[in-house]
C-alpha cells in the first residue's frame, strides 16, 4: 500500500475519521473469512473480545483464524472452546492455550485446531501468497507527530500480514512500546483504529531446576567474548544469560529478545559492535518479558525490530561471525535428529525458528549451535535420549552440531552414526545408558 506524506494536521484528521469503537471495528469483519491475529503480547484484546461477541450472536461464523503463539486474551475470546465450531484456529505453533484446548481429548484435536505446519521465517510469505487474508487485527504503539505507528512488540510475520490483508484494524494501546525498527506503520494503511488502554502480558521465568543450571554452565563455557547470541525463550536461556555478564563485545541477533537478554544489554556485557548486520544495535523479531522489560523497549535505539523472514533467514543471520544459537528440544535420537514439538504421540508446540538458527548458525564463521535438553523427563521415569524418535524431525541429524545435556556436552559434526549414539548414550541419564546401549 502507498504511503504519502501528509502535513500534521492531516495525519491527525485522518486518524480521527478512523477511531472507532471496537464493536463497530469487529463488524468489518464478515462471515467466511481468513483473518491473522498479532501473535504473544501483541493481542488485541478489546478488538477479539469484540470479535468473539460477534461469534456469538452468530453475526460471524466460518472465521478462519491464522497465528503463531496464542496467549490469554486469545484464549478468553475468539479461542474459547464454545465458540471452535464458528472460529476454525489455523494455528502455526501451539501454545498453553491450544493444549489446554486438547487437553480432555487430544485424539480430536483435528477437529478443534487446524495444526499447520511452517517454519516461523516462512509464515510472511504464507500470509502473503498462500492465504488471501480478508482482515488483519493487532495491537500497535501510539502514532507519532509523523503518522506512524509501530509494531512494538511483535513485528514477525504481522507486518506482512498487516499489509497483505484487505483490512487492516489497529488497537492502539498507549502501553506498547514504540520500538525502532522496519515495517513502521503509517495511519493511511489502516482501516479502523480502536483505543484501549490495557497492561500488557507479562511473562516471568521462574527458578531453574538444578538439570538446568548445569546445562546453563555447560552453554555458558562455550560462548566466547564477541559472540552473536540467539536464544530462546525459559528458564534455561536465562540461566545461560547471567553466567555471561563478564562477557565483552557480545551481540544479539535473535528471533526472540527476553530481560534475560536485555540485561546483558543493560549490564555493557553486549556492545553489537562486531556484528556485519545492524552494527551497534540488537536485532528481533519479537518479545515478551515483565513491565519493566517493555518500559525498556520503548523508544530504545539500541534495538531494531524486523519481520520474522528477515531475522530468521539462515543467510541473513550467517552474514554475522560467532553465531551462537542455543535452542531446546523434547526428544535426541541416537544419530542426534531432534524432536522438538511432538510428544506422548501429539503435536506439543511447533518447529518455529529452531532449524532457521541452527542452519544459520553452522553457516556462521566461527558459528556453533546448540540444542540443549535434560536426560530425561516426567521426573526421572523417560529418557529424552533414545534410539529413535517418536515424532517429527525438527532438526535433521544433518544440522544438529552442538548436543548439551545436565552430563556433558557433544560435538556430533564429522562424526559417523557409531560415535553419534556412543556419544549420545554418554549424555543419557546413568540408569537407561546399557538399555540405549542394547538398542543399537
Amino acid at each position: 500500500m502507498a504511503v504519502r506524506a501528509l502535513p500534521a494536521m492531516d495525519v491527525q484528521e485522518l486518524y480521527r475519521s478512523k477511531l472507532m469503537s471496537a464493536q463497530d471495528a469487529a463488524r468489518l469483519i464478515v462471515a467466511d473469512s481468513d483473518v491473522a491475529m498479532g501473535m504473544a503480547v501483541a493481542e488485541p484484546p478489546a478488538l477479539l473480545a469484540a470479535i468473539a461477541r460477534h461469534v456469538e450472536t452468530e453475526d460471524l461464523s466460518a472465521l478462519r483464524l491464522w497465528y503463531f503463539h496464542s496467549m490469554t486474551h486469545a484464549a478468553s475470546s475468539v479461542l474459547r472452546r464454545d465458540l471452535l465450531d464458528r472460529v476454525r484456529p489455523h494455528c502455526m505453533f501451539l501454545s498453553s492455550v491450544e493444549r489446554g484446548l486438547m487437553k480432555n481429548d487430544p485424539s480430536h484435536c483435528d477437529e478443534l485446531i487446524e495444526f499447520v505446519p511452517t517454519a516461523f521465517s516462512a509464515s510472511p510469505q504464507l500470509l502473503r501468497e498462500d492465504v488471501t487474508l480478508d482482515a488483519c487485527v493487532t495491537m500497535v504503539s501510539p502514532m507519532g507527530k509523523h503518522g506512524y505507528f509501530t509494531f512494538g512488540t511483535a513485528n514477525d510475520y504481522t507486518s506482512v500480514a498487516a499489509r497483505s490483508a484487505r483490512k487492516l484494524i489497529v488497537e492502539v494501546n498507549p502501553l506498547m512500546p514504540r520500538v525502532f525498527g522496519e515495517s513502521p506503520l503509517h495511519v493511511s494503511e489502516i482501516d479502523a483504529i480502536v483505543e484501549n488502554r490495557s497492561p500488557l502480558i507479562t511473562v516471568k521465568d521462574h527458578a531453574a531446576a538444578p538439570e538446568d543450571e548445569a546445562i546453563a554452565q555447560i552453554v555458558a563455557e562455550m560462548i566466547d567474548d564477541g559472540a552473536c547470541l540467539q536464544m530462546g525463550i525459559g528458564n534455561l536461556p536465562a540461566a545461560v544469560c547471567s553466567r555471561l555478564r563478564s562477557r565483552r563485545d557480545l551481540g544479539i541477533h535473535t528471533e526472540l529478545l527476553t530481560p534475560a537478554l536485555a540485561g546483558l544489554m543493560q549490564r555493557g556485557a553486549v556492545t553489537n559492535r562486531r556484528k556485519a548486520t545492524f552494527p551497534g544495535r540488537t536485532v528481533f523479531t519479537f518479545a515478551m518479558g515483565d513491565t519493566a522489560f517493555y518500559e525498556w523497549l520503548d523508544d530504545n535505539q539500541a534495538i531494531y525490530s524486523l519481520p520474522v523472514d528477515i531475522v530468521n533467514d539462515p543467510r541473513h543471520i550467517a552474514k554475522n561471525d560467532n553465531v551462537v544459537s542455543v535452542n531446546a528440544t523434547l526428544q535426541v535420537d541416537l544419530s542426534g535428529a531432534c524432536n522438538s514439538e511432538h510428544m506422548m504421540g501429539h503435536q506439543y508446540s511447533g518447529s518455529g525458528g529452531q532449524l532457521d538458527f541452527v542452519r544459520g548458525a553452522n553457516a556462521s564463521k566461527g558459528g556453533i549451535s546448540i540444542i540443549a535438553c535434560r536426560s530425561t523427563a516426567k521426573d526421572g521415569t523417560v529418557s529424552r535420549i533414545v534410539p529413535s524418535l517418536e515424532g517429527p524431525v525438527t532438526t535433521p541429524r544433518n544440522d544438529v552440531h552442538w548436543i548439551v545435556t545436565e552430563f556433558g556436552a557433544a560435538n556430533l559434526r564429522g562424526k559417523s552414526l557409531r560415535q553419534r549414539a556412543e556419544a549420545m548414550i554418554a549424555l543419557a541419564h546413568p540408569h537407561f545408558r546399557d538399555e540405549l546401549a542394547r538398542s543399537l
